[in-house]
């Protein structure tokens, strides 16, 4: 198989300068580790490539002293740490190596948003600079993929979704079991380990209902009632779930206008393929009733990952009235207003919402299908 040269790489070597710390976070199995390996191959310079899972590396940066860690260090000036939220007290560690060792620069990387929080906190505050890798996108494919296969190959990602692995995988069920150990062994084995959660059922649970309502509006108390669960737990799950890079949570857009709904928010998963294996559906699309939600997930999270990489300055909403008028996505930024609805066939065109063109008469609206999608997450 090809290597696919992922999106953020370039921007990763551009801020690996001394005495900072780049920190790239992002879920299992969506290629940190490869990503790090070419980073280092196309600086090739001396390097230092610890494994924070290795107890020997724990023990080894354990003592905390400058000169240990120029020991350490050698006469190497890069540093890279996988996994390195294992190691206890990284961030005091990463502090006291950017501020004291001239001309070191470090590259480390986590599998949640929590693994910041633990490996960094305030130690790092000043220090640091961190980017997300996400699953494989359409951009990224490009690279392996003629105009005719991607067109193919798009009806298959909207089932299993785009994590690298299936690349190597052509027998359907093969794609379904690998999604099925990476929700049991990787996915659960992370939410777990936060804040003494045991009840993997009850989180699995939520997800479902979740996947069931791609697109719909959430209420926390509804959910709550139908797990037998507080909105507050829901909420603080739904949190943890997101921090993880399993969901993502968008909420409504309102400037105030008495008609408009903002209380309530959609979720969507950042992978389809981990949405149908947790609703146990893997049919492909023709014998689908969900294609809807299929395709309004998928290209969401393309979206969401071409913003990411090109930094993108913005802020993202859905739209809706008490009286039913809706845009399924809407984008703030460049001081305009541009919003979307998501239609696999691009027969159907369907035009503005009346309300939303004369509240937001300088606004910009299209509607994004199979036609079109490439020129919007490119």
């Amino acid at each position: 198989m090809s290597i696919i040269q992922r999106a953020i790489k370039k921007t990763i070597i551009q801020s690996l300068i001394p005495n900072k710390v780049i920190i790239l976070v992002g879920p299992r199995r969506v290629g940190k580790t490869i990503l790090i390996k070419q980073v280092i191959t196309e600086l090739n310079e001396p390097f230092l490539l610890l494994n924070g899972e290795d107890f020997a590396v724990q023990e080894l940066l354990a003592r905390r002293s400058v000169q240990n860690y120029v020991n350490i260090m050698g006469d190497k000036k890069l540093l890279v740490i996988d996994e390195a939220q294992k190691i206890p007290e990284i961030g005091y560690i990463l502090k006291l190596m950017v501020d004291e060792i001239e001309g070191i620069r470090i590259l480390v990387t986590g599998s949640s948003a929590f693994d910041i929080d633990n490996m960094t906190g305030e130690p790092l505050t000043g220090r640091k600079k961190t980017f997300n890798l996400y699953s494989l996108s359409e951009q990224e494919l490009d690279q392996i993929e003629s105009p005719i296969e991607k067109k193919d190959n798009l009806r298959s990602r909207l089932v299993y979704g785009n994590y690298p692995e299936l690349l190597t995988l052509n027998d359907p069920r093969d794609k379904a079991d690998y999604l099925k150990e990476v929700v049991n062994s990787y996915l659960l084995k992370d939410i777990l380990t936060f804040e003494n959660i045991r009840n993997s059922d009850k989180l699995l649970n939520l997800l479902r209902l979740i996947a069931f309502q791609i697109g719909g509006e959430i209420s926390l108390q509804e959910l709550g009632q139908q797990l037998s669960m507080s909105k507050n737990t829901v909420e603080k799950y739904l949190d943890l779930l997101s921090k993880v890079f399993v969901i993502h949570q968008v909420s409504g857009f309102s400037r105030n206008l008495r008609k408009e709904i903002t209380k309530s928010s959609k979720w969507y998963f950042l992978d389809n393929g981990l949405r149908n294996i947790l609703i146990a559906n893997v049919n492909p699309i023709e014998l689908r009733n969900d294609l809807g939600q299929l395709w309004e997930n998928y290209i969401i999270s393309e979206r969401i990952k071409h913003q990411t990489y090109n930094r993108v300055l913005v802020n993202n909403y859905f739209w809706r009235t008490y009286d039913q008028q809706e845009i399924d996505w809407v984008e703030e930024r460049e001081g305009k207003l541009f919003g979307y609805e998501f239609k696999w066939s691009p027969k159907k065109r369907p035009k503005a919402p009346l309300a939303w063109t004369k509240n937001y008469d300088e606004s910009e609206f299209g509607v994004i299908s199979q036609e079109n999608y490439l020129e919007w997450i490119r």
